[in-house]
């Protein structure tokens, strides 16, 4: 089975003509397709914290035509055509390491399947399992994996947001994904707060953080 390797190393891959990737294989010569995706529920508390890493990247951040970022949600298997463009994936999850929670930790490689269904936290961590299979299988899978990942403080906590100690790992989470990204030649462009996120699939204006926020009740006042 091929498995996403270290930056500049090679790894063979089979695309099917018009699929995945497109062009029917991967470029050589020009920059790598980059795939920065978010998975989680931001309904559930520390759950969504992969989602807010998006989302803050959006607001902040503006990239060449080879990038793409994507609120995953819980869509699960649905992402499979996402997974075969890119050739490199950095995912962002809540995931249960059994580390003190809060804590950040980054897996790269053949490691991240193993800690996405290992302790089972969500039914979205199953169904991206099988999507990295799938994609694999179909002969696309991402050359080069990454997983930013948060240990969870509180997840059963239906319309909660992050937990301050998960909330500032989203920062963090971040630097790292450039850090990683370097080695690609991916340029981060600052852009002005007035801008308008032109990429899909991105968490909708009345789900984003601030305002989620702002409208829950107060346990206090009922």
């Amino acid at each position: 089975m091929s498995r996403a390797s270290q930056p500049g190393s090679s790894h063979s891959a089979s695309p099917l003509a018009g699929e995945g990737r497109g062009e029917g294989e991967a470029r050589q010569d020009s920059a790598p397709n980059v795939l920065l995706l978010g998975i989680g529920n931001v309904l559930w508390a520390d759950e969504g914290f992969g989602v807010r890493v998006i989302e803050e990247i959006a607001r902040r951040y503006r990239f060449g035509p080879t990038v793409r970022l994507l609120d995953g949600g819980t869509q699960g298997i649905y992402l499979v055509d996402d997974i075969r463009w890119a050739e490199v994936l950095v995912v962002f999850d809540a995931v249960d390491y059994g580390l003190t929670p809060g804590t950040l930790k980054r897996v790269e490689g053949d490691e991240v399947p193993k800690f996405m269904g290992a302790k089972k936290m969500s039914l979205h961590q199953t169904g991206f399992q099988e999507v990295l299979a799938l994609a694999d299988l179909l002969g696309d899978y991402p050359r080069h994996l990454l997983l930013i990942g948060v240990q969870p403080v509180e997840l059963d906590d239906f319309g909660g947001s992050l937990r301050p100690e998960v909330k500032a790992q989203i920062e963090p989470a971040i630097g790292l994904a450039r850090e990683y990204l370097e080695a690609f030649g991916v340029v981060w462009e600052d852009c002005e707060a007035s801008e308008s996120a032109d990429y899909r699939d991105l968490p909708h204006p009345s789900l984003g953080l601030e305002v989620y926020e702002s409208g829950r009740p107060c346990m206090d006042a009922v």
